[in-house]
């Protein structure tokens, strides 16, 4: 039964999200317990400032009693495998704390705040790129497939095999220098101007710097995306139910849309859904060339300035993001294509 398979894969996906984020508490537990450390000594020591009048020796009983204290607070008078374990628990439930450095746009310093205020900027870029890539991909990719082995179809299949292997960073840089510095018609990053406007010019003002960020993410991406959109269309086009519904007259533009795309929908979602997920979080150079504020950048702002509470956010979302797409790819399939059997017996 699909619903039993449904539940199970959310179950599996549940628990390996689970031990990633185990792995990474272990991990970061030395590092976030120092940091915290830290910040307990400074909060005693600005305490203990505000404490005029008072002798040395009750300054100094005032410091040990508050960093006891605190030490009890956050839980670090607890044995190591314990707080590994409460800190697990804590980032499974989205109970980040607070920050070490970064702040959010209005100056606090919740985590959660500060991710959840990042997310859609990443989300912004990389899905509209995604979508605009599909849409050229499948375009191309289906001329492509119906005249194989012609100008188009050679011509592109070259310029795949240069831009493929050309890395996103390389490109980015060139056309910042050339849009940015040489001809200067677009900013060189940033996602609004310094003041930002007001009202509906906000808007166009975040449209206008996006514009070099998304033509680069486009650029480079279309081409790989219709070659592979072209060999899957070709091999499903050589199919029996294909030629046969060829022969009974139905349009070659209801063929290609209906029956052939249908049939390559699933490996051409997986391909989109692999893109958009696995970007969000491995953008951090492309992210930091455009000083766009997203995910991958605040990855790097985070390790930068060891703000452990902030990493660990960071890495904890993206990877519940991969895990969710995962997951809803494995349940999507069997809803494309109707020749796949999942859960059970054939």
């Amino acid at each position: 039964m699909y619903k039993w398979y449904a539940i199970k894969r959310i179950l599996k996906g549940i628990v390996i999200y689970s031990l990633l984020i185990f792995t990474f508490s272990l991990l970061f537990n030395k590092v976030a317990d120092e940091t915290q450390r830290s910040q307990i000594e400074e909060q005693v020591r600005a305490e203990a400032m505000r404490q005029k009048g008072k002798k040395a020796e009750e300054i100094k009983a005032f410091q040990d009693q508050r960093r006891k204290a605190l030490i009890r607070l956050y839980g670090l008078d607890k044995p190591y495998f314990e707080k590994v374990i409460s800190r697990t628990v804590k980032t499974l439930t989205f109970n980040f704390g607070k920050s070490t450095i970064i702040k959010s746009s209005d100056g606090d310093r919740d985590v959660r705040k500060i991710i959840f205020e990042t997310i859609p900027r990443s989300l912004l870029l990389f899905t509209l790129a995604a979508i605009i890539e599909l849409i050229i991909a499948i375009i191309l990719g289906l001329k492509k497939a119906q005249n194989p082995g012609k100008s188009l179809d050679k011509g592109t299949t070259l310029v795949t095999m240069i831009l493929y292997g050309l890395p996103t960073w390389w490109l980015a840089m060139l056309l910042v220098m050339l849009f940015a510095y040489i001809i200067k018609i677009f900013p060189s990053g940033g996602m609004y101007s310094s003041p930002p406007p007001e009202g509906i010019m906000r808007l166009f003002d975040m449209l206008y710097h996006m514009i070099l960020p998304l033509a680069t993410l486009v650029l480079l991406g279309f081409w790989g995306g219709s070659f592979f959109i072209r060999n899957i269309v070709l091999s499903i086009l050589q199919e029996d139910y294909i030629m046969s519904a060829r022969a009974r007259g139905i349009p070659e533009k209801k063929v290609l849309f209906g029956h052939t795309l249908r049939s390559a929908a699933p490996p051409i979602v997986t391909m989109v859904l692999l893109g958009i997920i696995g970007s969000l979080g491995g953008a951090i150079i492309f992210e930091g060339i455009f000083s766009w504020p997203g995910m991958g950048n605040l990855y790097w702002i985070a390790l930068q300035q060891n703000d452990i509470p902030v990493l660990l956010a960071d890495l904890a979302i993206t990877t519940g993001i991969y895990q969710l797409g995962l997951i809803a790819l494995d349940l999507i399939y069997g809803f494309l294509d109707p020749r796949i059997k999942v859960g059970g017996k054939a």
